[in-house]
């Protein structure tokens, strides 16, 4: 147990201990201390001392007090005009009362012109500041003002082309993203201010009023509203919040802003956490305008080209870091939710987690460049085309916009709407750096079978370079030709790669000018029996067939199409479709560029045909609409042939022009699927 006794013992013979030694020391100082006998018993020297130090000070007082503050301000404006490196005057009066518990400093005629690169706009002039401290907290290192007035402040601000921006005043001092920390204001006036900004990057320009005033009126407290362009558009900015009146750093100050142009409009609802600590506040936004890519030229963010969009959620910005939480909204007509963090302070750095319940694919493709149209309604979009009717996108990757921001990207939608493609769900990812995209994953999943790859874009030229690796597996043949009669014509799993890279701004630019290859193989399915005596125009067979309505099925042993292309050019290598029936080869090419078809295709029958029609069927057309036809060409042969057996022979020779003995064998699949690339 712990004895108490003890320890009060041992408490009292410390204590003891330590007010003997303070005696001593006490002592020690009155016997040898001179400073200590001087004040104790002061002589002559030191009344004297004291006198002239209590006299100095008291002239010192007084210059002060009657001291003309206007005398500084030459000196003051050429040393801050040498220091800032721009010319700062004072062409007023300066008045200073520093004799009080809120000493106070009042400027008339305050200039700060513009730097070197902007010298012929003046960064501000002020007919009159006046401002006071509190002295106690600025003896105690803090600095709280109770009056902060600004009589017809006209400020300029310019961000150039290159970053820089006209109201640092000091241009080697990098810019940290972390938001103006500013005093404790208790008085904020503002009478007649305006403010003039211009970001001649993005193109935008504001002319906007400023006000702050305090009163019992319901118009009492902060105002800034303006108009301007924003790359030719017209824009509108207006930020309101409460009276300056006895604010504290402990309660929030609530503001609402709303900034609308190019076809784009935030609106934000919240409170500045920390009075006067403008890197930190909480609010609530919104926003909604006609493509995503459009934020850009408001906010500096490069985003995706979309349809229509409106989007909610919580903003949040702490110092560097701004957080664009927990939003939910519609873009076109899918529903998009997620979570955004922007890292400022330098180079900017986006990361987004991105998804979707139902998406519709169309939506999607517009991220590609293809236009898309909303309907009346605005709930649903309608399919995507290229410029001119084209299927592959036509609009420009903004590379200039990818070279100014790093970041990464996930988006993944559960579920999409029935379409033509039949994809159910996708997953995407990107990661940009240094103005190089990377796509990885690129991944849809169909009802059957998937499409997966990446790619690569390097936009650090004006004209980006890209290299793309796709690969389906297992898609439904059924799926690319719909059923006819409630039975499909091809059946049968279709297996495909693309490898392709070349320079271009958009997806139609890049396929013009790609190389690499393209390859499509069937391994196995069924083909109506029809259609199968059609590819080698076997009449006899094939038409009987169609006109029976004849709804039987032959195998599909093999189906290959391997391409080359280079210049956006698609070379046929191999073109075969090898039934139980008739063995076809083809050739010809496919123009990325003008999205063309131009294929030929021979059909050679593996069975005795009589009235089979030796013609080669071709493919041919735009991409979009394919005319399927035949060499009309070979058939006037093959019925000059007939004509002139039946001349030199008999006319029942003529027949002979017309029957097929059926000698073609069957294509060594395994050799052409393991050719294709």
């Amino acid at each position: 147990m712990l004895n108490w006794n003890a320890l009060r013992t041992r408490i009292g013979a410390g204590a003891a201990s330590a007010k003997a030694r303070a005696v001593q020391g006490r002592d020690w100082i009155r016997r040898n201390d001179p400073v200590y006998a001087a004040v104790r018993r002061p002589g002559p020297a030191e009344w004297w001392a004291g006198g002239l130090t209590l006299f100095l000070i008291a002239v010192v007082l007084i210059f002060l007090a009657w001291f003309d503050w206007n005398r500084l301000r030459g000196p003051i404006g050429r040393w801050a005009s040498a220091e800032y490196h721009r010319d700062i005057a004072i062409d007023g009066d300066l008045n200073v009362h520093l004799f009080s518990w809120t000493p106070s400093v009042r400027v008339q005629g305050l200039k700060i012109g513009g730097p070197d690169w902007a010298r012929d706009r003046d960064t501000a002039r002020i007919d009159t500041v006046e401002a006071s401290v509190r002295l106690r907290r600025l003896l105690a290192g803090q600095v709280e003002m109770p009056l902060l007035r600004f009589t017809r402040p006209q400020v300029v601000l310019i961000a150039a082309e290159d970053g820089r921006k006209s109201w640092a005043l000091n241009a080697d001092h990098a810019d940290d993203g972390q938001g103006m920390k500013l005093p404790v204001i208790q008085k904020l006036v503002i009478t007649d201010g305006r403010l003039v900004f211009e970001e001649r990057r993005r193109k935008m320009t504001l002319d906007a009023a400023v006000d702050a005033h305090e009163g019992a009126d319901g118009d009492a407290g902060f105002l800034l509203q303006g108009e301007g362009t924003v790359n030719r558009s017209p824009l509108t900015l207006r930020i309101e919040g409460g009276p300056f009146v006895n604010i504290r750093r402990d309660r929030p100050y609530r503001f609402k802003a709303r900034m609308a142009g190019a076809g784009s409009s935030l609106t934000a609802t919240g409170a500045v956490t920390r009075p006067f600590d403008l890197g930190r506040f909480d609010a609530t936004l919104t926003l909604e305008g006609r493509d995503l890519a459009d934020l850009y030229l408001l906010t500096g963010l490069t985003l995706p080209n979309t349809p229509p969009y409106r989007l909610s959620g919580a903003l949040k910005r702490n110092e560097a870091v701004w957080t664009f939480n927990d939003f939910d909204g519609r873009v076109g007509a899918s529903d998009l939710s997620g979570d955004l963090r922007v890292q400022g302070g330098g180079r900017l750095r986006v990361e987004a987690e991105l998804a979707s319940r139902r998406l519709d694919i169309d939506d999607l493709a517009a991220v590609l460049g293809a236009r898309t149209v909303t309907n009346a309604r605005g709930t649903e979009t309608e399919a995507p085309v290229a410029k001119g009717g084209k299927l592959l996108p036509d609009a420009p990757l903004q590379t200039e916009r990818l070279r100014q921001m790093d970041g990464s990207l996930t988006y993944r939608a559960a579920a999409v709407k029935a379409n033509e493609l039949d994809v159910r769900a996708v997953n995407l990812g990107a990661e940009l750096k240094d103005g190089i995209l990377n796509l990885d994953p690129i991944s849809f999943d169909f009802n059957r079978g998937a499409l997966n790859g990446t790619a690569r874009i390097d936009a650090t030229q004006a004209r980006p370079y890209s290299r793309v690796d796709l690969r389906l597996s297992g898609y439904p043949l059924e799926s690319i030709v719909p059923a006819r009669n409630g039975a499909p014509p091809l059946t049968g799993r279709a297996l495909g790669r693309a490898r392709l890279e070349g320079p271009g701004a958009s997806v139609h630019q890049f396929a013009a000018s790609s190389k690499g290859t393209i390859s499509l193989v069937v391994p196995d399915g069924r083909m109506r029996a029809a259609f199968a005596e059609l590819l080698g125009i076997n009449a006899s067979a094939g038409l009987l067939k169609l006109l029976s309505g004849d709804q039987s099925t032959a195998q599909i042993r093999c189906a290959v199409a391997d391409f080359n292309v280079s210049g956006g050019t698609a070379a046929a290598k191999t073109l075969v479709i090898d039934t139980d029936v008739v063995l076809a080869q083809g050739g010809g090419s496919i123009d990325l560029g003008q999205e063309t078809l131009n294929l030929r295709i021979d059909g050679e029958s593996k069975k005795p045909r009589l009235l089979r029609v030796w013609a080669p069927i071709t493919v041919q057309g735009p991409l979009t609409a394919p005319r399927v036809g035949v060499d009309v060409g070979a058939v006037a042969s093959q019925g000059g042939l007939a004509g002139l057996l039946a001349t030199v022979a008999a006319p029942v020779t003529a027949l002979f022009a017309f029957v097929d003995p059926g000698l073609a064998e069957d294509a060594n699949c395994g050799q052409l699927i393991a050719g294709a690339r």
